[in-house]
Parts: structure tokens; C-alpha cells; sequence
């Protein structure tokens, strides 16, 4: 699982990362707003935790940019700002989670962990997709009656995005956004194109499209 922190405050970041690597997270440490901006816009994360006060874009005005250019990243916001009214602004602003600081290591790897059961963000790395079909996260093997399918990067990426929405309508800005990099955006075509690829392989039912919104995922 790949998580952002934004942290100033390097003794804290450090054992941060420290305490969820040692459980097996992958931490990308950042030490300002507009750092994390620029690495959301290259990299994809599975979660990001976001202090508020940090220098250059606080983590309120970074998650109102995401949520707007339509990254929908789960986030955790970790902050000394705990009125009533900041927690409330984080939740109405796109926030999934807030922790008020001082906390417990225990408390946020429980928060984390809520956000995986949510999210369907699966560490073993192995989906059952029907009865017959199973996805290899890490791998991009696809398991069809037994017989593995190596999917290109691109699109084993674009298939675990899915999979972790399931159910959920899917438009082609959202995928682009979550899936590609900021440059190598692609275009509305190139989605077909994967959904059609994926169609093949797990059967036509498995990705819905709803006309003029987007896709879902069943």
C-alpha cells in the first residue's frame, strides 16, 4: 500500500514512516504543500495523510486542488487544528478521516486500516473476481481457470483502480487523473480501448458503461 505524508515536522514524519514501514506500508515522505501537489500530479497513492500547517499550500487548500482535478485519493488529515469547526471543514472539503494530533501510532494504523476495509485496499494483493477469475495485484497476473494472463503495467494498474471502486460510477476524468500521470494523460480513446481489452478477458458484464458518465465496475 503506497501512502503520501505530509509532515513538516521531520522527527514526527520520521517516525511516521518508521512505525508504518516497519507493518509494510510504502511512505513517500514530503515536507510541503506544493511538493506533495507535484507528486500527486506524476505518482498514484493508495492513501495520503496530510498534516494542515505545513508551508507553501496547506493540506486543506492541497485537498480542495486534488478533489477539483478530480483525484479522489482516500485521505486521512493528521493535525493540531482539532475545533470542532476545522474538523468539519476537513470533512466538507473531501477528507475521509480526521486525526487530531497528539495521537497514537495504534490510533492512526486503525484509522488506516478502516480506510483499507472501505476502500477494498487489499495487502495480500490476490482478488477474487468470480468464481473462475483471480487478479494478482502486485504481479498483474490474472488467474483465468488457472491460466495466467500477464497484463501490460498500464493496464494491470488501470484494472486494480477498478477493482478498488467497485460499484462505483467511474467517469473518464477520473480515471485519467488516478491512473495516469498528470503528462501522460490519456485520451477518451485510449479508455475504450482498455475497457475493451478487460471485456475480453473477465466477460462483457464485469464493466458496465452508463451512458454519458462513465463505467462501473461489478
Amino acid at each position: 500500500m503506497k501512502i503520501l505524508l505530509l509532515e513538516d515536522d521531520l522527527l514526527l514524519s520520521e517516525v511516521i514512516s518508521e512505525h508504518l514501514e516497519y507493518d509494510g506500508y510504502e511512505i513517500t515522505p514530503v515536507y510541503n504543500g506544493i511538493e506533495a501537489e507535484d507528486l500527486l500530479f506524476a505518482q498514484r497513492f493508495d492513501l495520503l495523510l496530510l498534516d494542515v500547517n505545513v508551508p507553501l499550500l496547506d493540506g486543506f487548500e492541497l485537498l480542495k486542488n486534488l478533489r477539483a482535478s478530480g483525484n479522489h485519493t482516500p485521505t486521512i488529515f493528521i493535525t493540531s487544528m482539532n475545533t470542532p469547526h476545522d474538523v468539519m471543514e476537513g470533512f466538507e472539503i473531501g477528507a475521509n478521516d480526521y486525526l487530531k494530533k497528539p495521537f497514537e501510532m495504534i490510533e492512526l494504523k486503525a484509522r488506516i486500516e478502516n480506510i483499507k476495509r472501505h476502500f477494498k485496499i487489499d495487502d495480500g494483493r490476490m482478488v477474487q473476481i468470480s468464481e473462475k477469475i483471480t487478479y494478482d495485484v502486485e504481479r498483474q497476473i490474472l488467474l483465468v481457470e488457472e491460466k495466467e494472463i500477464k497484463l501490460p503495467k498500464k493496464e494491470g494498474e488501470f484494472l486494480a483502480y477498478l477493482i478498488h471502486n467497485q460499484g462505483k460510477v467511474l467517469s473518464s476524468d477520473d480515471l485519467m487523473v488516478n491512473v495516469w500521470s498528470y503528462d501522460t494523460a490519456p485520451s477518451s480513446a485510449t479508455i475504450r480501448t482498455y475497457v475493451k481489452n478487460l471485456r475480453r478477458l473477465l466477460g462483457e458484464e464485469r464493466i458496465e458503461t452508463i451512458r454519458g458518465v462513465g463505467y462501473v465496475f461489478n
